[in-house]
């Protein structure tokens, strides 16, 4: 028998305007601090409805930029989310404060709020709010706990890139909101972030902050501050340029595919398809749960052998082996988020996949699952 084609995990979309259009930041000779990085945040402003958006070099920078322009730093917590990918906690670890770790919710994956109020203590200065797999946590309560407690509030949308609550975007609910452009995203730079904000002065700042420290005007290799080299390149966002003039059609495609998949996956014994809630989810990966008896490694070894990628996702942050040798963490601390995260699994889920690989996948896992059990 031939041997399938693997179906990768992700694969991102690049097309003859990527190609053009970084061919022409390439003729140019104006690779860096040019006016394609300029073009790039205009867009983002005018789509989400902010005043300004800031490029940066991933969202991993975005965020830390936040938080340090919040003046956070040795002494202070910040309260954020384990069920995420490493860097939400990390760029706390970064300004020298201490990430405190939230309970999620069972079916959104995102803090609890009344878990974040029940964290607070005299030592917390921000909320880091995560947007975990592209469906928007309850950013109003959320919103609310930080202004009894006089907390400030940094979200990671970088998983939920154009998403929105209530129909509201995220980044105009009066805090900065951070995008990732990696290549598995809704829409990819290679690399590159964005965060977006109503905040004159905050703009000016991140500005500075992510060109090394550069004064406020301008002025040439003048640096009136500590800063980073967390500029975005006109090439990257040449790339998202492109990719924003086509990111209605990739919404649309990844939200067709999560549809068949949740169509699918609602029949296989053994998998709980991922929650359709209230909010509208910007589809980034198609992550269900696995029921306990099953061993997720040799479901996913199963899926491999016959050319499904497929991931254990995400790890808990506070298991993860910095955190608990570094900052003293432990199996049982969050015992909600730790179910979670040994049960959920990513499966092939991109904008070209076609409903006959959505299939394979889904047919593959409910032959692993069989096999499994009988085993």
């Amino acid at each position: 028998m031939t041997p399938q084609e693997v179906i990768p995990l992700a694969r991102p979309v690049i097309g003859d305007r990527e190609r053009e259009l970084v061919d022409g930041v390439l003729r140019s000779r104006q690779l860096s601090l040019g006016p394609t990085v300029t073009e790039f945040e205009r867009m983002w402003a005018d789509r989400i409805g902010t005043r300004h958006a800031v490029a940066c070099s991933s969202g991993t920078a975005g965020l830390h930029c936040c938080l340090h322009a919040l003046g956070i730093g040795p002494g202070d917590e910040v309260i954020t989310s384990s069920f995420s990918f490493v860097a939400s906690a990390n760029v706390i670890v970064y300004t020298g404060a201490t990430p405190v770790f939230a309970e999620v919710d069972p079916l959104t994956f995102n803090m609890d709020p009344a878990a974040v109020e029940a964290a607070i203590t005299p030592r917390t200065r921000a909320i880091l709010i995560v947007d975990i797999f592209g469906y928007p946590a309850d950013v109003p309560a959320l919103v609310a706990i930080a202004e009894r407690h006089g907390l400030a509030i940094v979200e990671d949308a970088c998983q939920s890139i154009d998403g929105d609550f209530n129909g509201k975007k995220l980044g105009t609910h009066g805090h900065p909101a951070v995008y990732g452009f990696y290549a598995n995203k809704q829409l990819t730079t290679a690399e590159g972030g964005v965060v977006l904000t109503d905040d004159d002065a905050l703009y000016l700042l991140l500005k500075s902050l992510t060109n090394q420290g550069r004064s406020d005007d301008g002025a040439w290799l003048v640096h009136s501050r500590l800063g980073f080299n967390y500029r975005l390149s006109d090439v990257h966002a040449a790339i998202g340029i492109a990719q924003i003039e086509r990111l209605d059609w990739m919404q649309d495609a990844r939200a067709r595919i999560a549809g068949r998949y949740q169509a699918r996956m609602a029949s296989v014994d053994g998998v709980t398809p991922m929650y359709e809630g209230p909010q509208r989810r910007s589809w980034f990966v198609y992550a269900p749960r696995l029921d306990p008896d099953l061993d997720r490694d040799a479901i996913i070894g199963r899926l491999e052998a016959e050319g499904v990628s497929a991931k254990p996702y995400l790890p808990c942050i506070h298991l993860q082996p910095y955190y608990r040798t570094d900052h003293g963490h432990a199996p049982g601390e969050l015992p909600v988020t730790e179910e979670i995260s040994a049960s959920t699994i990513a499966l092939p889920f991109f904008c070209e996949m076609t409903d006959e690989q959505v299939d394979r996948v889904c047919d593959t896992m409910e032959r692993a699952i069989q096999a499994e059990r009988a085993a």
